[in-house]
């Protein structure tokens, strides 16, 4: 009887293993389909304007990353548009006293909106997607308000630090940072308990609470500092800068793998391959040629299917 048990638990967590391994290797073999698809359906078109399409993938990336350690927590964050073209503008403004001051703006302003959602989240103990959706429009209404005469445009410097070479270089180092943190720090240990349990947590010694503040502060800055990439990319910032930047990231974790309900099952690579899929599948389809209305309901098709796949039933909780 014994062994019949021990057998069946054998198998439970061989099935388990292989599950696992399952979930883990879908989206870099949906990254690898979707690209040879995409690019038999363009006739070619995909590798050739390859650079093209990888120019929107620099701030997706940093800034997925951020919401990354949010998602881990079971947390939601709706503000990173409005944090981008916010941190955007003041780093417009920044850059024609000093470039580095402009990047540390961009960081600092990123952080502050971050705290502000940290504190109300936190704090006050209100819903992370309900504090985040008001500080979306609230921002929103700020960036609206600064370019109302006209678009808020970078100096001439910052406009020539536009190159391929260098952006790849600074979205490397942060991931590369990001990455040594949360794989080999207690931080993404951390992260995963409290979206795992958050009472355990706090069993275990983790000061829940802080870490969250925290968290919420950190994406704020990274996403500040992706800001930094977009004034330079585009020269200025308008009424829409960073608008739809939150379900582009959504979209792109949740295609990475990503459970929407965070916890243990988590990996880095969720933000790092969603992040290319998003963009391929986002280029693959205007190259096609698709309306804008027509792209929105395959993504949406998309996003319900890999929501379907990776969603954790079994500590799948509201979010928090």
């Amino acid at each position: 009887m014994t062994d019949t048990a021990t057998t069946s638990k054998e198998e439970q967590l061989s099935r388990r293993s292989k599950v696992k391994l399952l979930r883990a290797l879908l989206p870099i073999a949906g990254l690898i389909i979707m690209f040879i698809v995409f690019n038999i359906l363009t006739d070619g078109r995909m590798i050739s304007h390859m650079s093209l399409a990888l120019s929107q993938v620099y701030v997706i990336m940093i800034a997925s990353m951020g919401v990354f350690f949010i998602m881990n927590m079971g947390g939601l964050d709706f503000s990173q548009g409005s944090i981008l073209g916010l941190s955007a503008i003041v780093v417009c403004y920044l850059s024609h006293i000093n470039i580095e001051l402009a990047v540390l703006g961009g960081i600092v302003t990123g952080a502050a909106i971050g705290a502000v959602n940290g504190y109300f989240y936190v704090n006050r103990k209100i819903k992370s997607f309900i504090v985040t959706i008001c500080t979306m429009f609230l921002f929103r209404g700020l960036i609206k308000f600064l370019t109302t005469n006209s678009p808020v445009a970078g100096s001439a410097e910052l406009m020539m630090m536009d190159s391929t070479e260098f952006k790849v270089i600074c979205t490397a180092i942060v991931i590369v940072i990001g990455y040594i943190c949360y794989v080999y720090t207690k931080f993404g240990t951390y992260l995963k308990a409290i979206g795992a349990g958050e009472m355990a947590a706090k069993f275990a010694g983790i000061r829940t609470d802080a870490m969250k503040f925290w968290v919420y502060v950190l994406s704020g800055a990274i996403t500040g500092f992706a800001a930094f990439l977009t004034a330079i990319k585009n020269g200025s910032v308008t009424s829409s800068g960073g608008n739809q930047l939150e379900i582009q990231i959504l979209i792109a974790l949740v295609l990475g793998g990503m459970p929407i309900s965070g916890g243990a099952m988590c990996r880095f690579g969720n933000c790092v391959v969603g992040s290319f899929l998003y963009v391929i599948l986002t280029s693959g389809l205007t190259m096609m040629g698709f309306s804008t209305q027509m792209m929105q309901l395959i993504q949406g098709f998309i996003f319900l299917t890999f929501v379907f796949i990776f969603a954790d039933r079994k500590t799948l909780q509201v979010i928090k």
